[in-house]
């Protein structure tokens, strides 16, 4: 996860990997191409998980959610702007930190929450 500081409400928290398609983009590769730039990791596989609104009836801005697996270390992060540091955080950690506010953004709480309910013992 990413460690990163946002500007709009001013503080600190964790995020997955993330970014804007650019045009003619397939929206997998970049996933694949976000995760890379902003980690140093190669994911060998991404899959589609769901699209979303993050703020229905406000405007029209789907967003698609992606699981990577099989990541091969590549190097240090391409961007290092995105993020104070890079970390892997133990799956065990992720519901203190969603209590704790120290979670950021719908697209990484989505993300989680999908996989721990796609996979109940994934914090076990």
């Amino acid at each position: 996860m990413l460690w990163r500081y946002c500007f709009v409400p001013q503080q600190w928290g964790w995020e997955l990997p993330g970014g804007i398609v650019d045009a003619g983009e397939d929206p997998a590769a970049t996933a694949a191409r976000e995760t890379e730039e902003e980690t140093g990791w190669r994911p060998a596989k991404v899959e589609h998980v769901i699209t979303y609104q993050p703020m229905i009836g406000m405007v029209d801005s789907p967003h698609e959610i992606f699981v990577a697996s099989g990541a091969t270390h590549v190097g240090e992060p391409t961007d290092a702007e995105e993020a104070g540091h890079v970390a892997w955080v133990p799956l065990d950690e992720i519901p203190g930190l969603m209590s704790d506010g120290k979670l950021m953004g719908s697209g990484t709480i989505g993300a989680l929450l999908h996989l721990f309910s796609s996979r109940p013992t994934a914090t076990q």
